[in-house]
C-alpha cells in the first residue's frame, strides 16, 4: 500500500520537562501533517503539490473540516530533532461524509525522503486515528465526499490503524 510521507518539524517548546515530545503537541504534529496533506495550498507556499491536498481552505472556502474523534497510542518517547521526522498518513476508511486518518510517527531521513512510498516498517513513535468530516460552510451540515475528493484518496486507503485496546 502506498502512504504519505509528510516531513514535520519539532520545535524546542514542543518538549515537556522530560525532554521528549509532550503528548498534546504530539496532536499538532499530527494536525500539521494532515493540513499538509489535505488542504490546497498555493505554489508559492509548497513547492510540490500533494496529490491528496484537494480541500479548499480559509475563511471563504465551500467547506470545512472538522475533528470528530481522535485515538493517540504513545509508544516511545520522541526527543527533540532538527531533522523532520516522518509523519507516514494513510486513510483508514471513507465514508459518506467523514474519512478516518491514520498516523505514524517515524524518524526522519538524512536528505529527507520521497512524498509517499509504502510504509517503512520501522518502530513509530506513536501512531494515531483521526475521524474528519467534511461540512458544507453555508449550512453548517455535513456534506457527502465528491467523487474527485474520494479519487483523489482512493489509493492510500489501507487497512486502519490498530490500537492495543
Amino acid at each position: 500500500m502506498t502512504r504519505l510521507h509528510v516531513p514535520v518539524h519539532t520545535r524546542w517548546s514542543d518538549l515537556d520537562a522530560y525532554q521528549h515530545v509532550n503528548n498534546v503537541e504530539m496532536f499538532r504534529l499530527l494536525e500539521d501533517a494532515r493540513i499538509t496533506a489535505f488542504w490546497k495550498h498555493s505554489p508559492d507556499e509548497v513547492g510540490e503539490s500533494w496529490p491528496t491536498a484537494i480541500l479548499d481552505t480559509g475563511p471563504h472556502a465551500t467547506s470545512h473540516t472538522f475533528v470528530a474523534s481522535q485515538q493517540i497510542e504513545y509508544l516511545r518517547p520522541l526527543g527533540f530533532t532538527r531533522r523532520p521526522v516522518r509523519v507516514e498518513l494513510w486513510i483508514g476508511s471513507i465514508g459518506g461524509a467523514s474519512l478516518q486518518v491514520c498516523y505514524e510517527v517515524h524518524d526522519g531521513a538524512p536528505g529527507g525522503f520521497p512524498r509517499t512510498g509504502p510504509a517503512s516498517g520501522a518502530s513509530p513513535y506513536a501512531k494515531a486515528a483521526t475521524t474528519i468530516v467534511v461540512v458544507d460552510a453555508a449550512t453548517g451540515r455535513p456534506r457527502r465526499i465528491s467523487d474527485d475528493e474520494r479519487a483523489a484518496w482512493a489509493q492510500f486507503v489501507e487497512a486502519p490503524v490498530s490500537f492495543r485496546r
